[in-house]
């Protein structure tokens, strides 16, 4: 099974990227490209832009441990150490420093190629289940929680912090009556105590930005005596 991940080996043996640029290939990886040296490794990264990386240690011209700590800079790809050295304190140097396995050599290139294809499963969970938790979506609204942005039928609404607040709590407990204490809770995080004007404030500037007739609000409803509610019909 073919896939279009992309692998970067950094290590000066020829016969070890040879041999596991063969195996991962036979794996279905065909995207590699290797480097002999620490400055070559970094320099690859920057332009490459693998999903994960196999770092040797021990390097011509440095170690690897400095490699990872530039490539933790700016990325957190995983970062498999491969290294001759299997003493405790070089793999907890390795897992401290940001390496997320460590291969001691010799080792057998399918199980390094398993490694490989089990880390880039794990990331592949990570960003998925990373995108489920900042974006939530109910009837034609959208909030991106990592870009601080509400869409509704894909057009983007402007709102400021307390308002996008707000729509995450609506969003969140969609068709549920929310009164104005939970609400200045969730959202300022402050005791309610004579807070209704602050609430009923921003509520209004809510619907001035979601709904067509603000007056006459077809999402963001009023439940008397009792809080506000986001309607949302399932379709």
């Amino acid at each position: 099974m073919s896939t279009n991940k992309k692998v970067l080996i950094i290590d000066d043996e020829e016969d070890i990227l040879r041999l596991i640029k063969t195996v991962l290939k036979k794996e279905g990886i065909d995207h590699v490209a290797t480097a002999a040296t620490a400055k070559d490794g970094f320099h690859q990264f920057q332009i490459y832009h693998p999903d994960i990386v196999l770092l040797d240690i021990m390097l011509p011209d440095g170690e690897g441990y400095d490699v990872c700590k530039q490539i933790r800079n700016i990325s957190k790809v995983p970062i498999l150490f491969l290294s001759a050295k299997n003493e405790e304190i070089d793999k907890i140097l390795g897992f401290a420093i940001g390496g997320d396995d460590y291969i001691t050599k010799p080792f057998s290139p399918k199980e390094v190629a398993y490694r490989v294809k089990a880390h880039l499963r794990r990331a592949e969970y990570m960003q998925s289940e990373t995108v489920k938790e900042t974006k939530i979506q109910a009837g034609p609204f959208e909030l991106n929680e990592e870009m601080a942005q509400l869409t509704k039928n894909g057009q983007e609404i402007q709102l400021k912090p307390k308002e996008l607040g707000l729509m995450k709590v609506f969003l969140q407990n969609k068709n549920k009556v929310i009164s104005k204490e939970q609400l200045y809770d969730s959202v300022w995080g402050e005791d309610f105590f004579g807070m209704d004007n602050t609430v009923m404030v921003h509520i209004r500037r809510l619907r001035e930005r979601i709904e067509v007739q603000p007056s006459h609000p077809q999402y963001l409803v009023t439940v008397k005596g009792l809080g506000y509610k986001l309607v949302i019909e399932d379709a």
